[in-house]
């Protein structure tokens, strides 16, 4: 059997258009093919029947992931409609295969002889899965279901296009970027009329909510941002909330909440409920005190302010770790320039997973994408992508995308980092928003390199435990001698140690109120699905400002434009589910992360298993125990 190799991408304009419509209609075709003889193969055993249903999963995989990368990343507009067409296609054929009753019987009530434990819990999913497709229903629900589905798909992509193409700019006079770092206002220079132009783009927003000393400037640029998309999206949201509603209904949920989390860790939709009930307790209080420092700071500039904004929040922050725990925010970008934040990241990773990142060429969508495969001694694991800077028509926010399923011996797994990172110094949370982004890319290459299923390959896992590996490789970012391998100023110096400890203490004020921010668009995301508001604006201001007490800027959308509502639907409350088991990984590695055979267990037991088995055996395996609360809880309270 000969290695299986990475893609090889176009080379012209022509290519990328047969690539992006060509390729993932062939596949279609393909699934459709082998359905025919799932139904046709009465005689078919057990295992054969899954097997060929592995081979559509490959397929509808392949598909979907190239798709679904070009429709988010191609700089051409053409490639990328042909691409959002077919991520149309595809899930209107995962509909249609979901209420096929032909297909359905293929596997219900199959008998298990002769099937190991993973191929047993494929099997269980597949009924599962049909039965949460509605295949069970009457003829006329099922066209229904089939219809509302596929007007989901429609939906979001819509909604996720408006946001891409919603990139806005703001005009201001120079004076405005009073507090910025040079480099920043050297980038942003002064046009005829004495004005500079800002962008909604991650490169100016971020900046200008930490280092803006003018409150007008902060407010205005944030302002603008808050209104990405709308109004555009909002009869979008409000069909696609809908249609959801219709769906669960139909299918015999209580709500869409109930829908969605019957494949997670979580359960129900009243466990949603009830944790962030619990996350909303244990931070109350230390929120509160926090607002008060905010407060009273922002008073120190602003007399007469009566209350903390979002477009304050981070510029108090940052303020207050300046002058209280002598931590200057412009002083640490100065050891983060982007080249070496890269250079790091591979290296740290590299010791950590026991690989080696050997750069290709391999002719990518875009110049900027730098392409690595990922090896260990004489094999080729996989093969990854970073596509880091903005552009226009580029996806505008940091995400991983699959862009190859890994099957053993049959294809390469290959995933590709989306973000929006400065060509020169970054933030330091821009560097945690980095590793937090590769703990993805690596999980879904080491848990692919050996998959025998496409259902379970990579980061096919329970959707609330898929942020955890990522969220527990951010606490690299946060070790200073992690940090010291790479973070050097201009003049070759090493970020100090005490300033590293200076920023995890600093980094422990305002954690509550993060947390409340996050809760924040957890019960939006949880509330609009099983609320459904008439008033979206009134009601999304109404659950911000009811999860913290750092106030939402006025008569903002911010709904518009959040981009997790299609992908996550009602369940955002994943990224503090995930939170509370990563906190719990970390104490395995206790004063050492670069513990060699902490890194090999964690590795072996977490990442490398994918889905095949439930995320709870999986913590439980690594950890010789149950996960629990306790490590979140002591985080929370500052440790």
């Amino acid at each position: 059997m000969t290695d299986p190799q990475p893609l090889a991408f176009p080379a012209d304009h022509a290519g990328w258009l047969a690539f992006a419509a060509e390729r993932p209609d062939a596949r279609i075709a393909r699934v459709r093919e082998i359905d025919a003889q799932l139904i046709a193969g009465h005689e078919l055993s057990p295992l054969a029947r899954l097997q060929l249903w592995n081979e559509a999963s490959i397929a509808v995989a392949e598909a979907a992931s190239e798709a679904s990368l070009l429709s988010e990343s191609h700089p051409d507009a053409d490639v990328r409609a042909a691409a959002e067409a077919r991520v149309q296609a595809i899930d209107a054929l995962l509909s249609q295969r979901a209420l096929d009753p032909a297909l359905f019987a293929v596997f219900d009530g199959l008998a298990t002889d002769g099937l190991d434990a993973t191929a047993r819990r494929l099997l269980a999913h597949i009924q599962r899965d049909f039965r949460r497709g509605g295949v069970d229903r009457d003829e006329a629900t099922r066209d229904r279901l089939r219809a509302l589905a596929e007007r989901d798909t429609e939906l979001s992509l819509q909604f996720s296009r408006n946001i891409r193409d919603g990139r806005r700019e703001l005009k201001l006079p120079a004076e405005a970027l009073e507090g910025l770092p040079q480099d920043f206002i050297d980038a942003h220079p002064v046009d005829d009329e004495g004005l500079v132009t800002l962008t909604t783009e991650y490169t100016d927003l971020m900046p200008v909510r930490e280092f803006a000393v003018r409150r007008s400037t902060r407010t205005a640029l944030l302002s603008v941002y808050n209104d990405l998309a709308w109004p555009d999206n909002d009869p979008v949201l409000a069909e696609l909330l809908a249609v959801r509603a219709e769906r669960a209904e139909l299918l015999g949920y209580g709500d869409w909440a109930d829908y969605e989390t019957e494949t997670r860790m979580i359960g129900s939709s009243a466990a949603i409920r009830s944790f962030l009930d619990d996350i909303d307790a244990a931070t109350r209080e230390v929120a509160a005190a926090e607002y008060d420092r905010l407060l009273a700071r922002l008073r120190v500039d602003e007399p007469d302010a009566d209350a903390v904004t979002s477009a304050d929040l981070w510029y108090l922050l940052s303020a207050l770790k300046r002058e209280e725990y002598a931590v200057d925010a412009q002083a640490v970008r100065a050891y983060f320039a982007f080249d070496n934040v890269l250079a790091g990241v591979l290296d740290v990773t590299a010791r950590l997973l026991d690989v080696t990142y050997v750069p290709v060429d391999a002719g990518a969508w875009h110049a900027d994408v730098r392409s690595y495969d990922v090896v260990r001694g004489d094999r080729r694991l996989g093969r990854i992508h970073l596509d880091l800077h903005p552009r226009e028509g580029k996806y505008n926010h940091a995400a991983c995308f699959n862009l190859a399923p890994g099957i053993a011996g049959r294809s390469l797994p290959e995933g590709v980092l989306l973000c929006n990172f400065s060509r020169g110094l970054l933030e330091h949370d821009q560097v945690v928003t980095f590793f937090h982004e590769f703990g993805h890319l690596v999980h879904g290459i080491l848990g692919g390199a050996d998959a025998v299923w496409a259902d379970f390959s990579g980061i096919e896992t329970e959707w609330d435990f898929v942020e955890a590996p990522s969220q527990l490789l951010e606490e690299w970012a946060w070790d200073a001698g992690v940090l010291a391998t790479f973070a050097r100023n201009a003049d070759g110096e090493a970020i100090p140690a005490d300033l590293v400890e200076r920023m995890r203490v600093a980094d422990a004020f305002g954690r509550a109120l993060e947390v409340t921010r996050q809760l924040g668009h957890a019960n939006v995301s949880y509330g609009l699905h099983v609320e459904r508001p008439s008033d979206l604006q009134a009601a999304v201001e109404g659950w911000y400002r009811a999860s913290s007490p750092v106030h939402p800027l006025p008569n903002g959308h911010t709904y518009a434009g959040f981009g997790h509502l299609t992908g996550y639907g009602a369940c955002y409350y994943t990224y503090q589910w995930s939170l509370v088991i990563a906190r719990d990984l970390l104490s395995a590695f206790g004063d050492d992360l670069m513990d060699p055979a902490v890194a090999t267990r964690y590795r072996e037991r977490i990442l490398e298993p994918g889905g095949s088995r439930d995320a709870a055996d999986l913590v439980a395996d690594f950890l010789g125990r149950p996960y629990s609360f306790d490590a979140y809880r002591a985080w929370l309270a500052g440790a």
